[in-house]
């Protein structure tokens, strides 16, 4: 095994997978591929109808170290109310915390329709032992969860550690069983668009039900070209398995014309299949 973290060279079982996908792909042809869409594509998709379904796509989120009771109940709250408040617009996807607060959101939380989703197996690092992480994840589903953020284990994926990689992400889906997993990569951590595509087919070969870019706890978030290169490795993974994936951009998400751009790039590469709130 070689390790090099500009392009991961590993031999392995998994090479073999990875062979039947086009892993032929530079930043500087993504990046131009972005550019067009965003120039091309971006105004037409600049509605209220769009901005309508991506409100309706939020995963309404606190992940502080200093989080309280108190204030996962406010959060909780505004989406109680949001609909008597703004009776034309759509109520958000979900809401997401640590796993300690999952029963008093699961008591208190009372729209329909609303998932309520975890962080677990160590987020954001995701560097402790397995069997950890599969109990904090049964303990979360247990409480109400109704679908598991995990984290990829970049360091394992650096290193060209591609089997613990698969491992770890099978055992956490075998736990979540039904319940809707997303395996989040880490897109800044991973150094290149190649790495990126790599991780996400590795992380949909292991029974990944979403891939997702970011935790929102490292330097460099969701960017275009790392959804880009998702939704190709999405799209595919499903022309080949019939198997359709979702894909979460998080984290640097900081204005409403960044999530349009977000939507585009999704719509552009995967078509109107995916363009549910479900799926993104």
């Amino acid at each position: 095994m070689q390790n090099n973290k500009g392009n991961i060279q590993t031999t392995s079982k998994y090479d073999e997978m990875l062979k039947q996908y086009n892993l032929d792909i530079t930043d500087e042809e993504v990046k131009a591929a972005v550019k067009k869409i965003i120039e091309e594509k971006v105004p037409e998709n600049d509605t209220l109808d769009v901005k309508k379904f991506l409100l309706g796509s939020v995963e309404l989120t606190t992940l502080k170290t200093t989080d309280t009771e108190e204030e996962v109940l406010a959060m909780v709250e505004k989406v109680n109310k949001f609909a008597q408040e703004y009776p034309t617009l759509p109520h958000v996807g979900a809401v997401c915390a640590y796993p300690c607060f999952t029963k008093l959101i699961a008591d208190s939380l009372e729209i329909d329709g609303v998932d309520i989703t975890n962080v677990t197996g160590n987020f954001p690092s995701s560097q402790t032992f397995l069997e950890v992480k599969t109990i904090e994840t049964a303990l979360a589903i247990k409480d109400g969860a109704t679908q598991i953020d995990i984290v990829l284990p970049v360091g394992k994926f650096l290193s060209g550690d591609y089997e613990d990689v698969y491992d770890q992400i099978s055992e956490l889906k075998q736990t979540c069983g039904d319940i809707p997993m997303k395996v989040i990569l880490e897109t800044g951590d991973l150094n290149n668009v190649r790495n990126i595509k790599i991780a996400a087919l590795l992380s949909m070969f292991a029974g990944a039900d979403y891939i997702k870019t970011s935790t929102g706890k490292e330097k460099i978030s969701a960017t275009p070209e790392a959804v880009y290169v998702m939704c190709t490795a999405i799209k595919e993974f499903y022309d080949k398995t019939g198997v359709q994936i979702g894909l979460k951009p998080a984290g640097g998400i900081n204005t409403v014309m960044d999530a349009v751009i977000f939507y585009t790039i999704y719509k552009e590469v995967l078509g109107e299949k995916w363009l549910t709130n479900y799926w993104f």
